[in-house]
């Protein structure tokens, strides 16, 4: 029963974070687009958290450095 409680949860949380996005671009420049942007990533990230807590993902480390190679010529 708790695992599907828990797809249930998550679920809602990511859909609301996408519902959230959808109304965001709709949305011009300025102060309330930004924040229905940042209520949609704590949304997400709020899924992803709650995902690690369950021991449901495993959180794979992202690389900030990223690599660029010069031409030479």
């Amino acid at each position: 029963m708790g695992k599907v409680v828990f797809l249930y949860r998550s679920l809602a949380y990511r859909n609301a974070a996408a519902d959230m996005l959808r109304k965001a671009r709709k949305l011009p420049r300025g102060a309330e687009r930004s924040a229905a942007r940042r209520y949609a990533k704590a949304l997400r990230d709020l899924a992803r958290t709650e995902a690690w807590l369950e021991g449901r993902v495993a959180i794979e480390p992202r690389s900030s450095e990223h690599v660029t190679m010069a031409a030479s010529g």
